[in-house]
């Protein structure tokens, strides 16, 4: 065989139908005319300023985020090559205000189809890996048109999901409920091919990445993780641990799907009045936000990533590796969404670590907590 052996994704995607012989093989279809998009949008970042393709698009999406070039380039991309098949109703993407409908030229499909086009594209211009990110749902009406209120789906409803990442390699990661899968882009055969099957999160690690920049509006519970792992051997968890940030939500997945490992991006209190850069919460429930009067303690804000294609989707994948995926506090494919673009913190990875962070925000913050690496420090703080 051309691939030596090794199954393609159309291979895997028809075995997969001979399971549920009562499969119409549109998602089969759907899910190929996403790698299909997939493999267009890696071959424009690879080409890069060679291409013309990078720096601003000089617009903003509905975000209030500085659109890239590539940004709303792999938009494009998505909307044009998934439109036509009949298979969608209806698609969402973090580009675009509102969701899109197929032109009235196209059939209509029983699918729902969200998707964040191109993760970490921050990182574009310094050759650093970013991807896309994708998830199904069905249509619950597929005879009338869709509404931004169908996609208001919590994400153990979903058929699909999966990520490309555009790196040394390009690869898809997907999955279909029985399991996730690697796929490595051949690109002499222009063929996907499953290069890590059946992809498993180990419970342990002593690797986690968050962004220490927003310590200072982080909530006890997480100040407490995260010291806790900086004390290292003298400290309560007797283990080292390395620190990672990429800074693209494609790439931390990936990370952690191959080697294990835990990812924070919490809710903070970032945004409250009653918070500024100088400043962070007290621990305990009431507190003096420098001088002046006690002030009641603030509220987190949603979180920043987005749920519906971004959380979500990469939640499916690592529950189905034997991970975790969580808000903090709770499962997040449990979660209701409100709102097409909602926001919400994101925790997820190898599990032991996952349930730890969950406990900590069970437990009521200590009227003191002593940080070693985060903690109050004053110029004229009392000698010990």
């Amino acid at each position: 065989m051309p691939t030596g052996g090794r199954t393609t994704l159309v291979q895997y995607l028809i075995e997969e139908r001979r399971r549920h012989p009562e499969a119409t093989g549109d998602l089969n279809a759907l899910i190929t005319d996403v790698a299909l998009a997939c493999k267009a949008i890696s071959r424009k970042v690879a080409l890069g300023g060679l291409a013309g393709v990078l720096g601003s698009a000089g617009s903003g999406n509905v975000q209030g985020e500085e659109q890239k070039t590539l940004d709303v380039l792999s938009n494009q991309i998505f909307l044009r090559a998934n439109e036509w098949g009949g298979h969608v109703a209806a698609m969402a993407s973090e580009e675009l205000d509102d969701i899109s409908l197929p032109p009235p030229q196209y059939p209509r499909g029983k699918y729902l189809l969200a998707f964040d086009p191109l993760d970490g594209s921050s990182n574009i211009d310094v050759n650093v890996s970013v991807g896309s990110i994708f998830s199904i749902t069905r249509a619950p009406d597929p005879a009338r048109e869709a509404t931004a209120a169908d996609f208001l789906q919590p994400g153990r409803e979903q058929v699909c999901a999966g990520y490309a990442i555009y790196g040394p390699s390009t690869m898809l990661v997907l999955t279909l409920g029985s399991g996730t899968h690697a796929f490595t882009l051949d690109p002499v055969l222009g063929e996907w091919v499953l290069s890590h099957p059946n992809l498993t999160v180990p419970r342990g690690t002593r690797e986690f990445a968050i962004n220490a920049s927003n310590s200072r509006f982080w909530e006890p519970a997480v100040r407490r993780y995260v010291d806790e792992c900086l004390a290292g051997r003298t400290g309560p968890r007797e283990a080292d641990f390395n620190m990672r940030w990429i800074a693209s939500l494609v790439a931390e997945t990936h990370r952690i799907l191959m080697r294990g490992g835990v990812f924070l991006y919490p809710k903070d209190y970032r945004g409250s009045p009653q918070v500024n850069a100088s400043h962070c919460p007290p621990p305990g429930g009431v507190g003096q936000l420098g001088s002046g009067p006690a002030l009641p303690r603030p509220q987190p804000n949603a979180g920043r990533l987005r749920l519906l294609y971004e959380a979500s989707p990469i939640a499916f994948l690592i529950e189905q590796a034997g991970g975790m995926a969580s808000t903090g506090r709770s499962r997040l494919m449990d979660v209701q969404p409100d709102a097409l673009h909602q926001r919400i913190g994101f925790v997820f990875g190898s599990a032991d670590e996952v349930e730890r962070i969950e406990a900590y925000h069970r437990e009521p913050p200590a009227d003191t907590f002593q940080s070693p690496l985060f903690g109050k420090r004053g110029l004229f703080a009392d000698a010990v």
